[in-house]
């Protein structure tokens, strides 16, 4: 019974991302004063602040113990897959690489979580427009975290952090050098946005368009997997 009461505790009060702490503060002394303004006004106010409490949840993830694995770094849909050139920004624009675009709402999880086990090659920032981020322009176009990765298998992947049509706010802690293990965090965003990820063109996306995705724990892809069936929606 006291496993089951601590479970449903942790259900209604999930942990919080630390940065979503001085959010809730903002919004909740915003309820007050409109609270005080006029009684309806404060129960609106509750509702976005428990909205907003929600936002910047944290939850634990784990990760499938698979070799070389990739995972999704957000949650989220998949809203494409397309066979593109890598991007300019890290040199990868000389190759083709399978792109997948991941879709979070302002109810997802918004904290992002490295998609593969390896060391940071290479990450930088653009400033940028702030269109719909299912739109393909976005991907070149808003404001974005680029990040490359030598992965354990050898190969060099990339994923892109894109900030969406709401989203303002884009957090990277992955710096050159790092190292890091498939679904570990490593950042995240503020309200709503997208997470490309980019496969060389010998891995095959085991996700289709419209899956939902759970970060550090759907698999995309498997880099040393010699053979991958294709799910059906999968682009070619």
């Amino acid at each position: 019974m006291k496993n089951i009461n601590i479970s449903l505790v942790k259900y209604i009060f999930p942990n919080i991302n630390q940065d979503g702490w001085k959010f809730v503060s903002i919004f909740a002394v915003a309820t007050a004063l409109l609270g005080l303004i006029w009684t309806p006004l404060g129960l609106i106010g509750i509702v976005l602040t428990v909205w907003c409490y929600y936002f910047f949840r944290d939850p634990d993830r784990v990760t499938p113990d698979v070799k070389d694995v990739v995972v999704s770094p957000a949650d989220g849909v998949v809203q494409m897959i397309t066979r593109v050139t890598g991007p300019e920004e890290l040199g990868l624009n000389n190759k083709t690489y399978n792109r997948i675009s991941i879709f979070m709402s302002v109810f997802n999880v918004h904290v992002n979580r490295a998609p593969a086990t390896g060391e940071i090659l290479k990450t930088t920032y653009v400033k940028g427009k702030f269109f719909n981020a299912t739109l393909d322009k976005a991907s070149k176009d808003n404001e974005r975290q680029l990040i490359a990765m030598k992965t354990s298998s050898g190969k060099t992947i990339a994923f892109v952090q894109i900030a969406g049509l709401v989203a303002r706010r884009i957090i990277c802690l992955a710096k050159v050098g790092d190292k890091f293990e498939a679904g570990q965090r490593f950042g995240w965003i503020r309200f709503g946005s997208r997470l490309d990820v980019y496969l060389p063109t010998d891995v095959e996306p085991l996700v289709c368009v419209g899956q939902t995705m759970t970060a550090g724990e759907t698999i995309l892809a498997n880099l040393s997997a010699d053979k991958q069936e294709r799910p059906q929606g999968v682009v070619r």
